[in-house]
């Protein structure tokens, strides 16, 4: 960074006494010599200025530019024909005019620009799928480093400078469950960045009239033609409203839950009771609820019972099955055993220490 500041004060110094030498403006040496240097500052300024707006706005204003140049030479060649001296004048600010006209239009409409979609603006190894957008919620939760450490993520993800800050603004926070939840989505980042098969960018578009980090979302995906990773149900039908393609990894949880069929045999551990009569409720691994009749008595145990129904609902999937008193006979059906893993305790301790999903019939 040093290196650049030296290029640049040599730059303004080179200008300044290349004005003087060559004196390119009627006045004095001296003022030749600043008025060189704030050409120099101003190229300066510029350079500055452009490292801190994204690749699409650039090209866009330079393609515009070139366009109004373009235009005002077209127009210029009617405007030297006519006589009087004020037709230099009018070539000059017809020139002027559609060249500022081409810059700011372009640079507007240049974050439209799908440059990842070119090879000449991917890096090498660098996959051409569809950029994917990572909300807060989903950096949290975690999941999604486990989805793309195993190879199920493809193309570039984007990182927002508005998640980022909203991200550090949790881990910062003075509330210690918020503050934990900031530092692990920080701590997800830095292992998603470490991913060699993974191209993570960080994209500083912002949205200022937007005050709301969702909306800023769903405008970035307009924008750059991606879709949205998120977990959060709001944000998942708000974007989907406004033609925005999403990927929802509560979905994809519940998707690859293991298929249950009414008659199958399974064995679970009865954390609690039940809400209804001699009932009992239990978890699997997966977080999948099981409500299971008969079997309020079996509390802190594991057993085997039979699969009555499932209902899946918006929260996930609930089982709902009967446990067999001794001496009863089991209802007919198919005998596949679903066991649960030798996890299963630990994982209803627990659930025993947090809230009820909705559903949960207690």
């Amino acid at each position: 960074m040093g290196d650049l500041w030296v290029l640049r004060v040599a730059v303004v110094v080179v200008a300044a006494g290349l004005s003087a030498q060559l004196e390119p403006f009627d006045i004095h040496g001296a003022f030749n010599a600043a008025l060189g240097a704030a050409i120099g500052l101003a190229l300066v300024l510029i350079e500055l200025r452009l490292r801190e707006v994204s690749l699409g706005p650039v090209v866009g204003a330079g393609v515009g530019a070139v366009g109004g140049a373009a235009c005002a030479a077209l127009m210029g060649s009617v405007l030297d024909s006519s006589a009087g001296s004020a037709a230099s004048i009018a070539q000059m600010l017809v020139l002027v005019g559609l060249t500022y006209l081409g810059l700011v239009v372009g640079a507007a409409k240049g974050e439209l620009l799908n440059l990842g979609a070119l090879r000449v603006f991917r890096s090498e190894g660098e996959s051409a799928g569809v950029r994917k957008i990572l909300d807060t919620s989903v950096i949290i939760d975690g999941r999604i480093a486990d989805i793309a450490e195993a190879g199920f993520l493809d193309g570039a993800l984007i990182i927002p400078q508005f998640v980022l800050w909203e991200l550090q603004t949790v881990a910062d926070s003075s509330d210690g469950m918020k503050r934990n939840r900031g530092r692990r989505g920080l701590d997800i980042l830095q292992k998603l960045q470490k991913m060699k098969n993974l191209d993570i960018q960080i994209n500083e578009t912002d949205f200022p009239k937007l005050k709301e980090v969702d909306q800023k979302l769903i405008e970035l995906a307009k924008v750059i033609d991606a879709k949205i990773v998120t977990n959060d149900f709001n944000l998942n039908k708000l974007a989907q409203l406004q033609g925005v393609r999403v990927l929802n990894i509560n979905e994809l949880a519940n998707s690859l839950k293991p298929v249950v069929l009414p008659g199958e045999i399974m064995q679970v551990f009865i954390l609690k009771e039940g809400k209804e009569y001699n009932q009992g409720v239990a978890y699997l691994d997966d977080g999948t609820m099981v409500v299971v009749d008969n079997a309020r008595d079996q509390i802190s145990k594991n057993i085997e019972i039979s699969v009555t129904s499932v209902l899946q609902t918006t929260a996930g999937k609930m089982i709902f099955g009967r446990y067999e008193q001794s001496g009863e006979a089991p209802p007919p059906g198919g005998r596949q055993r679903h066991k649960s893993s030798g996890q299963t305790r630990a994982y209803a301790a627990q659930r025993s220490t947090t809230p009820d999903v909705p559903g949960d019939p207690h």
